[in-house]
């Protein structure tokens, strides 16, 4: 049960943020390994390609990807903040006095992340390719011409085998273990402290909601390299073996960028991944939490 209200949380969490997703990949990925003001610039901020893209793909362009998103993030989240919640319900997160760990909480969440990002890489790799998917007058990063979720995993799976479905999975953990440590580790000890302050009544939703809040700005800062990194290495061209043509892995994907576009490249798109990932960590550990709440209290 635990796992299942894991993933229906993050699956709600999705819907409202997946417009978001699309505008953070298409920024992630414009002036790809170009220096500063040496390319056409088709976002220029988040609000500018939401309109931008509504505008020239039109409006239902903004949730492109939706079917994989949802799928990877009931599938990813269902086993990372599923694995997590039996481990807190366990009490493997507290010392033996009784208090939260911060860095078991830590290790527990990086462990339950990577499970559920690897299972779920081939998902999370076709959700990049559609949501970059553009018009070409408009469009930035390599451009897959996938027709929806099951025609591309058939076809890549076809092409380049199992090897190919799993590309970049390795090089994408590293995104998975900063973000689901330092965002269940912050939620839980956010909650544990607000607790112990008394600020709010116990059970109170505002709890959840304050120690979400917190955690999402705490996420965001510390997953954006990885993130942009991460969006290059999956939407890659590739060659014939399906082995990508621009970067090696996550480090060297990290290294170019850095080396080619600045230290701001590594944080480009990280408005969009600000109003997305706020809300969505947000929504999905606030969903998470009120469903364990009435759930567990059915059962006693």
């Amino acid at each position: 049960m635990d796992f299942l209200m894991s993933g229906l949380a993050a699956c709600g969490a999705c819907v409202f943020t997946n417009p978001l997703e699309v505008v953070k990949t298409r920024m992630q990925l414009q002036g790809e390994l170009q220096a500063p003001g040496t390319y056409q610039r088709h976002y220029r901020n988040v609000f500018h390609a939401f309109i931008t893209i509504g505008k020239v793909d039109g409006l239902a362009a903004l949730q492109k990807g939706l079917a994989p998103a949802l799928l990877y993030q009931f599938l990813m989240n269902g086993i990372r903040l599923g694995t997590y919640g039996l481990a807190e319900a366990g009490g493997y997160l507290h010392t033996a006095e009784g208090t939260h760990s911060p860095s078991r909480s830590a290790a527990a969440g990086a462990m339950a992340g990577v499970m559920g990002a690897y299972l779920g890489s081939p998902i999370y790799m076709v959700k990049t390719h559609l949501q970059a998917q553009a018009a070409s007058e408009i469009a930035v990063g390599h451009q897959y011409k996938h027709q929806g979720t099951f025609q591309a995993l058939t076809e890549i799976g076809q092409k380049h085998g199992l090897v190919g479905l799993w590309r970049g999975a390795l090089g994408g953990l590293p995104r998975v273990i900063v973000g689901s440590s330092t965002q269940l580790c912050t939620f839980s000890s956010t909650k544990d402290l607000l607790s112990q302050w008394e600020i709010f009544p116990p059970q109170s939703w505002k709890l959840a909601l304050v120690a979400a809040m917190m955690s999402g700005i705490a996420v965001v800062l510390a997953m954006a390299p990885f993130d942009v990194a991460c969006t290059r290495l999956y939407n890659q061209p590739t060659d014939a073996q399906g082995k990508g043509l621009m970067y090696r892995g996550i480090l060297d994907a990290l290294l170019q960028t850095a080396r080619t576009e600045g230290i701001f490249g590594m944080y480009k798109g990280i408005g969009a991944s600000y109003f997305r990932l706020g809300p969505h960590t947000v929504l999905s550990l606030f969903f998470w939490d009120q469903l364990r709440s009435l759930y567990y209290t059915d059962t006693k």
